[in-house]
């Protein structure tokens, strides 16, 4: 598995055409442009967990048939300094970078207090965002780094506390029917407080003030305080309804003093993440109009989740899905220790992904008895009222064993019917690409013997009339040396595979990404 893994994996910064099997459809035009660490030694140093890497961006370009790749490690800060100095030296999240040990002791001194609070590393390794016309490489720092989807190059650097008083932001924000972008950070112990920022980076900026960044006219929709000062939630990412904003506070914690002291104890970030599984997950439903939290306290047993899937509202309920775990060993499983070559024998999760469906009762009786359920749809999930008049909830169970879930986004906040994902089971490792139909609990799936593929990307067809018209795209690496990758395309409807286009290097196990029609794409005259 070190092959996978471990090892650096070659830049292919000039397009290679791949040889292309099957037939793609005539209208897809366009770049899939995807994120995820391909570098994990640098000189004698090497990362402790593969979510560390240097990131490595990589396109699959599709012109008139054609299909040409090429990748690029970003050009990051934390890029240049490490490759600069032949090591390790910005820390990131599973790895603490220490100074020179040649240095001397009042050098050495004056960095562990530089440490105390975290300047954070602009490593964007996990997603593609569009802002404006514009797309950025991001991570869940306060950093993200513009970027080329043509050539892979990297742009200037964008810091979001210049504009919002944020430390860390998701890597999965939503986007509104103007193109305006919607994502939420943390505000850390600033002015006495912690709390979660939901901010709005506008589509386009005024006609006067057209040089200037959309970042400038960035605004604060709202914010929504933490249940505790110096052990705020951690989130992966957020669901919204035509009218509500869908947060999730869940007890998998990160603890603030544990890690302002990270760098003095030797220990690295990770470390002062905490699952506390007595506590309650807190569901938070802000109305979009007034900027108000909803003030009914909603909740639910501890979970830890990563992905939201979809939310939508029906007949005075916000229904949302998600991809919740037991508990909190998924991170754990993906430190490069582990991950050997009897990784896929010896490395079982504790707790599987379980893709479930929460209904909550926005309007009810509120002389309804204590102990009575609130739903008034038809499904298993319930809402109980509590003596207290808080509302506990409880999921139906849509199905097991999927992650990086994928909806087409025209869907995005309303009902729908289709979720593509992988499948994943008891290894965090997936192995097959799956159509699920959350209404009728059908699933459709793809696999191959040795095949890995990435999370799915739904592209519409242009004259789409249903949900799932269209394709899905989805990369393959390969875990027999033997059998080159490849980029799947898959018919969305039927799941029956149209083409593959095979590209004879190391391609790298990524994250996410998205799909850029080419009328989106700027050409280099713009």
């Amino acid at each position: 598995m070190d092959v996978i893994f471990g090892r650096n994996k070659e830049e292919h910064p000039e397009p290679i055409k791949a040889e292309v099997q099957g037939e793609l459809p005539t209208w897809l035009q366009g770049i899939l442009l995807r994120n995820g660490p391909g570098m994990h030694t640098i000189g004698d140093t090497k990362y402790n967990h593969w979510f560390d890497g240097l990131a490595l961006l990589h396109s699959f370009t599709f012109k008139n048939g054609e299909v040409y790749y090429r990748s690029k490690y970003l050009r990051s800060d934390s890029y240049k300094c490490n490759v600069e100095a032949n090591r390790i030296v910005v820390s990131e999240f599973g790895t603490m970078a220490y100074p020179d040990p040649c240095k001397n002791i009042f050098a050495k001194a004056f960095c562990y207090l530089s440490h105390t609070i975290p300047e954070f590393t602009d490593n964007c390794l996990i997603n593609i965002m569009k802002a404006g016309d514009d797309f950025y490489a991001t991570t869940e720092t306060n950093f993200i780094r513009k970027i080329n989807p043509q050539t892979l190059e990297t742009l200037e650097k964008v810091d979001y506390s210049k504009y919002v008083a944020v430390n860390v932001a998701t890597s999965h924000p939503h986007y509104d029917s103007d193109g305006n972008v919607l994502n939420m950070g943390t505000s850390i112990v600033d002015k006495g407080k912690t709390k979660y920022i939901l901010f709005k980076i506008p589509s386009s900026v005024p006609e006067k003030e057209k040089k200037k960044s959309c970042f400038k006219h960035l605004e604060v929709v709202c914010s929504i305080p933490s249940r505790s000062l110096l052990q705020p939630s951690y989130y992966h990412s957020f669901g919204i309804t035509e009218n509500y904003i869908v947060f999730i506070e869940q007890p998998f914690k990160l603890d603030i003093v544990k890690m302002a002291t990270a760098y003095i104890r030797g220990v690295n970030w990770a470390s002062c993440l905490a699952y506390h599984k007595e506590d309650k997950t807190w569901f938070h439903f802000v109305d979009r109009k007034t900027k108000k939290d909803v003030s009914t306290k909603f909740y639910t047993d501890a979970m830890v989740l990563f992905h939201h899937v979809n939310a939508y509202e029906e007949d005075g309920h916000i229904i949302f899905d998600i991809i919740a775990y037991a508990d909190n060993s998924l991170y754990d499983m993906f430190y490069l220790k582990n991950l050997n070559k009897d990784f896929e024998e010896n490395t079982k999760l504790t707790s599987t992904p379980i893709c479930k469906r929460f209904v909550v009762p926005l309007q009810y009786d509120k002389d309804a008895e204590a102990g009575s359920n609130l739903v008034t749809l038809p499904c298993t999930a319930t809402a109980v009222k509590e003596k207290d008049g808080s509302i506990y909830c409880r999921p139906e169970i849509l199905c097991e064993g999927i992650e990086l879930p994928h909806i087409n986004y025209d869907y995005n906040g309303k009902k729908y019917k289709y979720v593509f994902a992988t499948e994943v089971q008891w290894s965090p490792v997936p192995t097959k690409t799956v159509k699920f139909n959350v209404q009728t609990k059908e699933m459709l799936q793809w696999g191959e013997d040795h095949c890995w593929p990435s999370e799915p990307i739904f592209v519409p067809s242009p004259d789409a009339r249903e949900e799932d018209d269209g394709i899905i795209l989805t990369c393959i690496v390969t875990s027999d040396p033997n059998k080159a990758p490849f980029l799947l395309v898959l018919d969305a409807k039927t799941f029956k595979e149209l083409g593959r286009a095979t590209v004879n290097i190391d391609l790298h196990l990524d994250l996410h990404g998205r799909f850029i029609p080419e009328k989106d794409v700027k050409t280099e005259t713009e």
